[in-house]
């Protein structure tokens, strides 16, 4: 059966019809390069070339060959792209989820734009899942990735996970225009003990209500939320009303809503982790470029890890 060479060598010489000048530009000698034309010729049982001293021509068969012998090696060439695309993590489908508290967080978008311009052909499933959550999707194979706010304790075969801290996300406080703390630059969690809180319900965002209930018994008092809201953004108009106070990742000053001002929380426990997970044992190329990538993104946006 002919080979990719043959073909490539049938080519050049159907091409420059000359047997020296196809030698030159293949960067080989002529009696090879005549031999394997003999070969793919008898391989197939018809005179591709019609050549003498003076002349070659292409044979009828021959020029019905020359095409398919071009479509082949094309095939073959982006076979080979393909191939290694797939090595390399281009191509394929990641699926991944975030936790909505991750949605305003620099990083997400930062990642998404510079995977999705380095690997077009790559299929990204998203969608926001909570924390908890997130890690029983990737033991269960649901999602490949998760964009999460908490390691994995508690959580059942936690060694079959790889998790990679991004960021220790300051937590500030969100709280109405006119409150009495609203022209501070930085506030105690003390200062807060006789507030009414405005928070999602533990279900929805368990990380940031236990680092809430934490700040708050370090100092000697237990939050009073008055008023829950199922996402953390949706917060923000709790706040704008006067039904309370909230405690927020950084990330949401970028929420520029009337009525609501965010104010810095003195306590180096305040942060909300932010980290990428993964199974150990998911070797996907698509996977690695993806948290290449992510890398890539926190050294960018100059995030403390």
């Amino acid at each position: 059966m002919f080979d990719l060479r043959q073909l490539r060598y049938f080519v050049e010489v159907a091409e420059t019809l000359s047997f020296t000048q196809a030698a030159q530009r293949l960067h080989i000698s002529q009696p090879p390069l005549s031999q394997q034309i003999l070969a793919l010729e008898g391989d197939l049982g018809v005179r591709l070339l019609d050549r003498n001293r003076r002349r070659v021509a292409l044979t009828e068969p021959g020029r019905i060959f020359l095409a398919e012998a071009k479509a082949i090696l094309a095939r073959a060439e982006s076979a080979r792209t393909i191939v290694a695309e797939a090595a390399a993590g281009f191509t394929g489908q990641l699926k991944l989820a975030y936790a909505a508290s991750v949605s305003f967080h620099p990083a997400l978008p930062e990642t998404l734009l510079r995977f999705s311009h380095a690997a077009t052909g790559v299929s990204l499933h998203l969608g926001e899942m909570p924390t908890k959550a997130q890690y029983d999707a990737i033991l269960s194979g649901q999602i490949d990735l998760g964009l999460l706010r908490a390691q994995p304790e508690g959580i059942a075969n936690a060694r079959q996970l790889k998790v990679e801290v991004i960021d220790h996300e300051p937590l500030v406080v969100a709280l109405p225009a006119r409150h009495r703390l609203a022209g501070r630059d930085r506030v105690r969690m003390e200062d807060l003990a006789k507030e009414r809180f405005v928070a999602p319900p533990r279900s929805q965002a368990a990380t940031l209500i236990d680092r809430l209930t934490l700040l708050a018994e370090k100092a000697h008092f237990r939050p009073n939320v008055r008023q829950e809201a199922q996402q953390i953004p949706s917060l923000l108009p709790l706040v704008a009303a006067g039904l309370g106070l909230a405690l927020v990742p950084a990330s949401l000053r970028a929420v520029h809503l009337q009525g609501v001002t965010f104010v810095s929380l003195d306590d180096p426990e305040a942060y909300l982790l932010l980290a990428v997970a993964s199974r150990v044992d998911n070797t996907s190329p698509v996977l690695e470029s993806f948290l290449r990538t992510v890398r890539e993104a926190r050294t960018s946006l100059g995030l403390a890890c």
